[in-house]
């Protein structure tokens, strides 16, 4: 190679080019499958032949748009994290597969004869996507593999920052990218590792690593002031192809979470009151899907509330619904609405502390409400009134945000959008007793709140039933 000549780099997809590709295939295999389904369909008929005119008269319209909802089943394997775990991939097309196939007997059973969608075409779509989204989606882990050993990555950083997330790096099922190392400029910490990954060398030999090693990506995690020769020498890798990450882009990336233990006081000026989080479309498609939820919600909630207001008075005395008062948006207090599932009035005061596992305050029926999520219902209500919305950061009692708010950074911060019945936070980490779970569940709201969009959302409910019916509630 010359000596001017520039490195060829590899090519690096973005996370978001990484599940465009994902969801491009699982449609187009979700489409092979639907035909496939209607070959065999037409073949097994000794009545029908698979040509044009079969596919105009005999298969619906709305068939083919089918394939069009397989990937709302598959929403768990577009975290990326996600996708390159074989195990996770043939829970999910399993589950997924299952799951259509029991709407598929709910539609058979529910409808009219003379409504009834072509059962055999049906039948034979749900298993063949299934196997074809399974063959794909395993020859994707193999490849998911291969492109993150092909992403060789430099740390520069060991402090903080850099330790933290070598952590994160080190916990992930399936190595997000090939980590070589960290560079830092600290005399002491030359020649040791932070959780097996190696301290490299300083500033002075930075570029020297990139072409020893054939570095790909650089990952800033600097908590002190740069020095100049760091600078220079990030920049010249710059000049050379090298990819530039911030620490807090690529925790963010690979964990979904806001690193608050790692961010500057103003930064929650700077990343949410000196813009908007959300533009006003997404507010409005936003309330239009509380409404439509609030109202379904609502009927379900008028419809079983005579049996679940009627066991919950069998098992222990007291009201079936109880009123509690919250922090919504802006720190402003409400009164939300829950079934009640603790023994007495005492109790139901102290229902906003902290819930601990096996907590013998919940009464038998208020275990099966908690872990079929039905203790929610009645916020409904308070979606309709749009003191609440479908998604967003669980709300708190007042007592709690003033404690929560001295120890945990940025707390308050999540009360600069609506509080949710659902939320990211908890469906990834559904309950929080310590101080430090607490702070967790802050990370992955205050991410909730700078990335919302109705696709998240929409993506939050559905993981959200699957958590419902998977009775995983406490």
């Amino acid at each position: 190679m010359e000596k001017n000549a520039q490195p060829v780099r590899h090519i690096r997809f973005q996370a978001s080019e990484q599940r465009f590709l994902l969801l491009l295939g699982d449609l187009l295999f979700a489409y092979l499958a639907l035909f496939a389904a209607l070959y065999i369909w037409a073949l097994s008929d000794g009545s029908l032949h698979f040509s044009m005119q079969f596919l105009r008269e005999r298969v619906p319209g709305w068939f083919y748009f089918l394939p069009l909802f397989w990937p709302l089943f598959l929403v768990e394997l577009y975290d990326l994290s996600k996708a390159g775990d074989t195990r996770t991939t043939l829970k999910t097309v399993g589950l997924a597969t299952l799951l259509a196939g029991g709407i598929y007997l709910m539609v058979y059973f529910i409808l009219p004869r003379a409504a009834m969608p072509p059962r055999l075409g049906a039948a034979f779509f749900i298993i063949l996507v299934g196997l074809f989204t399974l063959a794909w989606r395993l020859v994707q882990v193999r490849l998911f593999s291969a492109v993150s050993r092909q992403r060789r990555v430099i740390i520069v950083g060991a402090g903080k920052a850099g330790t933290a997330l070598v952590d994160e790096i080190t916990n992930q099922k399936v190595p997000p990218f090939n980590l070589l190392g960290l560079v830092d400029d600290d005399p002491e910490k030359q020649g040791t590792r932070i959780s097996g990954s190696p301290i490299l060398g300083n500033y002075a030999i930075l570029n020297r690593l990139i072409e020893d090693l054939d570095v790909t990506d650089l990952i800033l995690a600097i908590s002190n002031k740069m020095n100049h020769g760091m600078f220079q020498s990030i920049l010249l890798a710059q000049e050379s192809g090298i990819n530039l990450t911030t620490m807090s882009e690529a925790y963010e990336e690979l964990t979904h979470r806001v690193p608050i233990s790692l961010l500057e006081s103003d930064w929650v000026i700077r990343a949410f009151l000196d813009k908007t989080p959300t533009g006003a479309f997404y507010r409005l498609l936003k309330r239009a899907m509380d409404v439509l939820g609030g109202l379904a919600g609502t009927i379900v909630l008028g419809l079983l509330y005579p049996l679940i207001s009627a066991v919950i008075h069998m098992d222990s005395k007291g009201p079936a619904i109880y009123r509690q008062e919250r922090l919504g948006l802006g720190g402003r207090p409400y009164m939300i609405y829950k079934f009640r599932t603790m023994k007495d009035s005492k109790d139901m005061a102290r229902e906003g502390l902290v819930t601990a596992t096996n907590d013998p305050r919940v009464t038998r029926v208020g275990k099966f409400l908690r872990r079929s999520h039905l203790d929610e219902l009645p916020q409904m209500i308070n979606v309709l009134r749009g003191e609440m919305s479908l998604v967003g950061p669980r709300s708190e009692r007042t007592e709690l945000v003033t404690v929560f708010q001295n120890i945990v950074p940025f707390y308050r911060a999540r009360m600069l959008t609506k509080p949710g019945i659902t939320g990211w936070a908890q469906i990834n980490q559904p309950y929080a007793e310590t101080i430090e779970e607490t702070a967790i569940k802050l990370e992955y709201d205050l991410y909730y709140i700078q990335h919302a969009n109705i696709l998240m959302d929409f993506n939050i409910l559905l993981r959200t039933f699957g958590a419902v019916f998977g009775f995983k509630g406490r």
